[in-house]
């Protein structure tokens, strides 16, 4: 087995750009980014492109000049399969409001969990476990139902030697 292929939450953009890991504080992180994705082993999908695009800032430009040809298809008959699946179990449980599970279908998150699950990637994503929460469903939830592996952007940053300097 070789080394994982990791597909990247909108909230690991999203909270790097915005608090942590801002452009002109930690460049290292986005070249690392950038790098690993020219060699195919970090990715995200085209619904979490949708999303960095609404920021219409500094990220939805960096998305879309550095990082875009890292974002990929989920319209493929294997992902539309295994989304299906998800989208049925988070609708079958009682535990999420009416409101979580539409904002869970009309989301990016089950598609992330089906293209890693699809493709055999990891996730990568800033969610913690909250396996009673009724508000919102969290992807590592989905991931455990699933047998999904999933990390946080540490994680996968030490594992593949990204230094931010």
């Amino acid at each position: 087995m070789g080394s994982p292929v990791y597909v990247l939450d909108a909230n690991v953009f999203m909270e790097a750009a915005r608090r942590y890991y801002a452009f002109d504080l930690a460049p290292g992180f986005w070249r690392g980014l950038e790098q690993h994705a020219s060699t195919g082993q970090i990715k995200s999908i085209d619904k979490v492109k949708q999303e960095l695009d609404k920021g219409k800032d500094d990220l939805a430009e960096w998305a879309d000049t550095k990082f875009k040809d890292a974002f990929v298809t989920t319209n493929r008959q294997d992902v539309v399969d295994v989304y299906a699946r998800i989208v049925a179990w988070v609708a079958g449980r009682d535990q999420y409001t009416d409101a979580a599970k539409h904002k869970f279908a009309s989301g990016a998150d089950g598609w992330l969990v089906a293209f890693a699950i699809a493709c055999q990637c990891v996730v990568v994503t800033q969610e913690m476990p909250a396996p009673h929460a009724r508000n919102t469903v969290k992807i590592p939830e989905v991931c455990d139902e699933f047998g999904a592996r999933y990390v946080d952007s540490f994680t996968m940053l030490r594992t593949l030697n990204i230094v931010l300097s």
